[in-house]
């Protein structure tokens, strides 16, 4: 039942990232709000369900964006296996794992991202891109990452509320 909820709140995103975030940029980096709420999501103590969130942002990711279904479905999984690890090991400081999932998750995705169109054809100089696109991305994911952590934070507690023993 939570799996299926992550349809509707990653269409949502998807929506507001492409429609809003995107009309902010900063040099020519916008924000990837959908990330930011995969990496929240698998950093949740209670959440047993990342991998699926995980694929399913991917799968509207890869519906919303011209880039092939491996990119965005690939990336997600393996910042997701990345934060679960973190999850594991850094436990007592998640805002820490937060700030680290996102730096390193956004320089993959924005990487391969670039990686990609480079290869189908667009021409992208590898010095202009990571200073006009890749770090101002990584600087707004990180600006946004502390208050998506919080709300995601918040919508965990909800759909898995603590069991209390009597």
């Amino acid at each position: 039942m939570i799996t299926f909820l992550a349809i509707p709140i990653f269409g949502l995103l998807a929506i507001l990232q492409s429609a809003i975030l995107s009309r902010m940029p900063l040099l020519q980096g916008t924000a990837d709000l959908v990330l930011l709420v995969v990496i929240a999501w698998a950093l949740q103590e209670r959440v047993r369900s990342a991998w699926q969130w995980a694929l399913i942002a991917g799968i509207i990711m890869a519906y919303v964006s011209a880039l092939s279904g491996l990119i965005p479905i690939g990336s997600y999984l393996v910042v997701t296996a990345l934060a679960l690890f973190l999850r594991q090991r850094v436990w007592q400081v998640p805002v820490l794992a937060m700030l680290a999932v996102t730096f390193i998750g956004s320089l993959l995705v924005y990487s391969l991202t670039a990686l990609y169109l480079s290869i189908t054809g667009t021409p992208l100089p590898f010095v202009d891109t990571l200073y006009q696109i890749i770090l101002p991305s990584i600087i707004l994911n990180l600006l946004l990452a502390i208050p998506v952590y919080a709300l995601v934070k918040d919508l965990s507690e909800w759909l898995y509320p603590e069991e209390i023993d009597l």
